[in-house]
């Protein structure tokens, strides 16, 4: 008995093992878990706003230790160098402060939890449970006899209300006992009750409940030490039965059906608000969510009911099916719609799913890596808007940033933090040395622009951003002996050379690409909108003067331009092939050298560096592999990821925690944490693979792997605002895409099958143009 309106989605044959197991959906808002479990049921609730608070760290100004710093570096004492400017923080704060990541950082942490208790009248046949992608309910179902019985949840898009229904084919006979409470997890070995308890290992979060079965309802406050205060209600219905209280819960007795919404009030107590049937409130959320979710379609494989447990198990063996990628890169898509939305927060390290009161790297937004990779697919899989929230965080800490800017170096400008939450300071630890932050979201806030052509967005949030950056890079870089600049201190993210274990450098290939790229798409877009034009003059001379990329004696691409530093190629960093992607500055036709010596930097870090690898490096580098045309080696990377880091239920996790060689370090019972970057780099990877474009060309079919020789996609956007549909059956060599511009314009197009064609196409807005091979 699933649920049967659906088109896409998976299909699961045991219940979760602990949260990281469960189903998600969600709102973009609010997030919610099902377990799936038939006694002892458990949903978990998130919501985007909540966040344990902790004490924001005094900030002092020590910019004037910046020439102490890099005269340690060139003298070659660079770890000396790295813990310098906190040395002396420390010693002005008076000896105490913490170089720890998360001093500072609000963790993301529960809402609630509720649960479900039955007791089943026989044992259970043909169990299953799963996510529809397409409508965003999850859903559990299995027979008792003669009884079938349902679960399902959803959040609803239209009101961030979350909905649970309990049906059987049989009536009177839905009954349980519904409690809420804090989202302990017993059943997860990752996290003890002590832990989960008490972020600070001090005072726990205060817990409140009431109960009313004359009118249905379950309350829960939570209380954080310093007062805030978080509210959830549950209102029940249960037609045909009875309620009543025992114990702190609502026993349901003899019901046809059962019904829940429940309302996250991060910011307060309960009020009331408009009720809907689960039927009503899920047509409204469906229209909504399936709007967003068809945009784009992807098909590499037939659709089929073969279970995730099968799939995930001939991965393991080493025959990954197709079917598995297609529904991880349709999953992706899924969880990208379900944690990110207009005018709230965009997904974190876990999208918007945790259930641990102190969460791995505080379930933060890492600027070195993560969030951008988050967002890769957003634009060329059609969901600009999810964008939105992305821009809204990084500007919301724009004071913060030009402090940091001020305090850590003396400079104008921004310095974004390597990772934050709820404020966007940082102070002068070890990791404070890498500036790129704000330069690499700044491709973001400009990729924007060339995928929507929206001017209103450049004029007013794009070139404001990338101005806020480039002054940081004019106060920051300073001119070398040889006339060309030089970015100290530097950062490799996370890496360190060869012959040395200190991060702190300079001239880090990532640094100088990085400011290439702002300086390059500042001056474009100046020139677009008529401004600037002595900025530009002055933008243009810092260009000339960067120093140019390096190759190594082992034909690849050096990490640091910088004859001090040697590569090191054993770790899960590959911010120096930056270039090629998420760049594209070089291209096998541009720079036919550097394409060649990134090709080798990133074969290194597969081939040689396979064990310090993780599940979002794997996703990193199929994205790589698919910009350098690779596609059978950006496959292999994914199907890689899906042997070594992704769970029942296809979320990714941050590395093997079986220590089958696939990637770094072993973990213990419970861990590595769910990590969501990497199931959002995998639908983003399979983009790549299908379509390149830069303004005014677009490559198709760049980099098809040998083993989809039929496919299909429908609505992957351009930058240029050329939306693209193609058809493919590679054993035929036949090909057929329709192109559709926002704009007339004039556009290059390589086609596949017969690389050396390209053809130029002169496109009419609005009017779908014809691609055959």
């Amino acid at each position: 008995m699933t649920p049967a309106d659906s088109q896409t989605g998976m299909i699961l044959k045991t219940p979760a093992r602990c949260w990281q197991d469960a189903l998600p959906t969600g709102s973009g808002a609010v997030g919610a878990m099902l377990y799936g479990r038939i006694t002892h049921e458990r949903l978990l609730f998130n919501h985007e706003d909540l966040y344990y608070p902790r004490e924001v760290p005094e900030r002092l100004d020590v910019s004037d230790q910046l020439p102490e710093v890099r005269r340690l570096i060139r003298e070659g004492k660079n770890e000396e160098a790295g813990n310098h400017l906190f040395e002396v923080y420390k010693e002005r704060m008076g000896g105490e402060a913490s170089m720890h990541t998360s001093a500072g950082r609000d963790p993301y942490h529960p809402f609630c939890g509720l649960t479900l208790n039955t007791t089943p009248s026989a044992p259970f046949r043909g169990y299953r449970r799963g996510v529809e992608f397409d409508t965003g309910r999850a859903w559990v179902t299995w027979t008792e006899g003669e009884i079938e019985f349902t679960r399902e949840l959803f959040v609803s898009r239209v009101t961030d209300t979350i909905h649970f229904r309990v049906r059987s084919n049989r009536p009177g006979t839905v009954r349980g006992k519904l409690a809420l409470d804090l989202a302990l997890d017993e059943q997860n070995p990752q996290k003890g009750a002590t832990q989960s308890w008490s972020p600070e290992g001090g005072t726990p979060i205060g817990a409140e409940r009431t109960v009313d079965a004359k009118s249905g309802r379950l309350t829960f406050t939570g209380t954080h030490p310093n007062g805030n205060r978080f509210s959830a209600l549950a209102r029940v219905s249960a037609p045909g039965g009875t309620l009543t209280e025992e114990d702190g819960a609502l026993v349901v007795t003899d019901a046809d059906e059962l019904e829940i919404q429940v309302l996250l009030f991060p910011k307060g107590a309960v009020t009331e608000e408009k009720t809907e049937s689960f039927d009503t409130a899920f047509a409204a959320h469906g229209t909504v969510h399936r709007e967003l979710f068809e945009r784009l379609q992807f098909q590499v494989a037939e659709a089929g009911s073969t279970s995730n447990e099968e799939m995930l198990l001939d991965a393991y063996d080493g025959d990954v099916p197709t079917s598995l990628i297609q529904t991880a890169v349709e999953m992706g898509r899924y969880l990208l719609i379900s944690s990110s939305g207009p005018g709230g927060w965009p997904a974190n390290l876990q999208g918007i799913w945790n259930g641990d009161y102190l969460p791995a790297w505080n379930s933060d937004f890492h600027t070195d890596e993560n969030i951008q990779m988050n967002y890769w697919q957003a634009l060329p899989g059609n969901l600009p808007e999810t964008m939105l929230a992305f821009f809204d965080l990084f500007e919301r800490f724009l004071d913060h940033f030009r402090e940091n800017a001020r305090y850590l170096f003396g400079c104008r400008g921004i310095f974004v933090p390597i990772a934050f939450t709820t404020n966007g300071y940082d102070i002068p630890r070890v990791w404070a040395v890498w500036t790129g932050a704000a330069g690499w979201i700044a491709q973001h806030f400009y990729d924007y622009y060339l995928f929507t052509g929206d001017k209103d967005h450049l004029a007013n949030r794009a070139i404001p951003w990338l101005k806020e950056t480039a002054l940081f890079y004019e106060d920051f870089i300073t001119e070398g002996e040889d006339g060309t600049l030089l970015f100290s201190p530097s950062m490799s993210p996370e890496n360190h050379p060869s012959n040395s274990r200190c991060k702190v450098c300079e001239n880090a290939t990532m640094d100088v690409a990085i400011c290439k790229e702002v300086l390059t798409h500042l001056c474009e877009g100046c020139e677009v909108l008529g401004i600037e034009k002595d900025g530009v003059k002055r933008w243009r001379t810092l260009l000339s003067k960067l120093p140019a990329y390096e190759v190594n004696e082992d034909g690849a691409m050096k990490e640091w331009l910088h004859p001090r530093y040697p590569d090191h190629c054993h770790h899960r960093h590959q911010s120096h092939v930056y270039p090629v992607f998420p760049g594209f500055e070089v291209t096998r036709d541009s720079d036919p050298e550097i394409f060649e010596a990134c090709r080798m930097a990133v074969e290194k870090r597969l081939v040689i560096g396979l064990t310090s690898q993780t599940g979002w490096s794997m996703a990193h580098m199929a994205n790589i592999y698919a910009r350098l045309g690779d596609g059978d080696r950006a496959l292999e990377c994914i199907e890689i990821l899906t042997r070594s880091s992704m769970g029942p239920n296809l979320l990714t996790y941050h590395n093997d925690w079986r220590g089958m060689g696939l990637s770094f370090g072993t973990s213990g019972p419970g861990d590595p944490p769910f990590q969501i970057d990497a199931n959002l780099g995998i639908t983003a990877a399979a983009l790549e693979m299908l379509v390149f474009s830069k303004p005014g060309q677009i490559h198709l079919l760049p980099a098809l792997p040998s083993k989809w020789k039929k496919g299909s996609a429908r609505g992957i956007l351009c930058r240029g605002g050329v939306s693209v549909d193609l058809k493919w059956n590679a054993p035929s060599g036949t090909f057929h895409a329709i192109l559709t511009s926002q704009t007339d314009q004039t556009v290059r197009v390589r086609v596949p099958f017969r690389k050396s064609v390209i053809q130029e196409l002169t496109l009419q807005a609005g009017v779908p143009e014809e691609v055959v091979c």
